[in-house]
């Protein structure tokens, strides 16, 4: 009996990486197409907002990618809790070697559960533009970002505009998160939209109307949660908006080289993904073909064994590389199954407990997704 069990659930992951597969060949004909043709419409003025707290890795090269688009008005707002944060004089150079382009760095000292969030409450202050764009301080664009991003919104309907991203890292043990990102986060949310989730948004790219964040209640609304990406891009299609995955990918780079960093940070987004989508969080492992493998393997089943083997390499190659350019899903295909079993053990400690490390601090996750700060 436990035999069949094993078979049927290795039966379905195949389907699930069947779907991803799929996900993953409609986004990159779509964006194809798209790049083929230049963004038309009106190009609204637009306020970038970066929260930023340390100096990341590529921090300075980042910055300079927003200060170099080929887009007609935009101001780019830097928020810093302390003014002797170290990336402060990378952003006073920027300033310096932009002094055409409105560039403001603003001390925001007020504090909350979400620091980021506390930021971006003060920003929000500044920003002049009935357009925002929120991303992460270590993000690289390229130079047509800000007028493919902003294109999507000239559709009333379009709420809030997102990218996915590509990771890099110096260390093995960034490099092995970089995997992951590629060939399973990235995957699975391209499945999102394509089975009818709307509520999707990362914090690579956040780029939405101001009305439409005065009508979710502001910042000030996420302040408290721990995913302020999701719950931003949760409430502005709750007004009957949706999201829109742009054709564009951005890059980040991965700053911790430890591996006990790499493991507090997995573990952070799977507790985060439990209290914030409930359910679906049970139905993880279903996307982790590499067990299911491993698993069928242990009961006799060789040939399903290699299906799903073949199945997870495929979709992992398909997303990873063709979709988002990132080299080691190619050259490091065989380790990809390998990364599911990593990420089952990540999704049992994720069942267990609300602790996260957030921020050089502890804080501990509430049902409802908000996070309480531990002294």
């Amino acid at each position: 009996m436990l035999s069949l069990a094993i078979l049927i659930a290795g039966a379905v992951a195949v389907g699930y990486q069947a779907t991803a597969l799929l996900a993953c060949l409609i986004h990159w004909g779509v964006a194809r197409l798209r790049y083929r043709k230049p963004p038309t419409g009106p190009r609204p003025p637009i306020s970038i907002l970066k929260p930023v707290r340390g100096l990341d890795s590529g921090f300075a090269a980042a910055i300079r990618s927003h200060a170099e688009q080929d887009y007609p008005e935009y101001e780019i707002l830097f928020g810093v809790r302390d003014l002797d944060d170290p990336a402060v004089p990378a952003i006073r150079c920027l300033m310096e070697s932009y002094p055409k382009l409105p560039i403001r760095l603003i001390h925001c000292p007020a504090d909350a559960p979400n620091g980021k969030v506390a930021i971006l409450l003060e920003l929000e202050k500044h920003a002049k533009h009935a357009v925002l764009l929120v991303n992460d301080a270590d993000i690289s664009v390229p130079r047509d970002y800000l007028q493919r991003v902003v294109s999507p919104l000239e559709e009333k309907k379009t709420g809030v505009v997102t990218c996915l991203y590509r990771a890099t890292a110096a260390s093995v043990a960034g490099q092995w998160e970089a995997l992951g990102i590629a060939t399973d986060f990235i995957p699975s949310t391209l499945v999102a939209p394509l089975v009818g989730v709307k509520e999707f948004g990362l914090g690579s790219t956040l780029c939405f109307r101001a009305e439409d964040l005065k009508a979710i209640g502001g910042f000030e609304s996420l302040k408290d949660y721990i995913a302020d990406d999701y719950q931003l891009a949760k409430r502005i299609t709750q007004l009957g908006r949706h999201s829109f995955l742009s054709e564009v990918t951005v890059a980040t780079t991965l700053s911790d080289p430890a591996w006990l960093g790499v493991w507090r940070h997995q573990l952070r987004w799977a507790r985060t993904i439990r209290v914030s989508r409930g359910g679906g969080y049970l139905g993880l492992p279903v996307t982790q073909a590499g067990l299911w493998a491993l698993l069928n393997i242990l009961a006799g089943h060789y040939s399903m064994a290699v299906v799903l083997v073949v199945a997870r390499v495929s979709m992992g190659v398909t997303g990873g590389f063709l979709v988002l350019r990132h080299w080691p899903a190619l050259f490091a295909a065989a380790l990809i199954p390998l990364w599911d079993l990593w990420a089952f053990v990540v999704w049992l400690a994720g069942l267990m407990g609300r602790t996260i490390h957030w921020r050089n601090g502890k804080a501990e996750l509430l049902p409802d997704g908000r996070m309480q700060p531990l002294d």
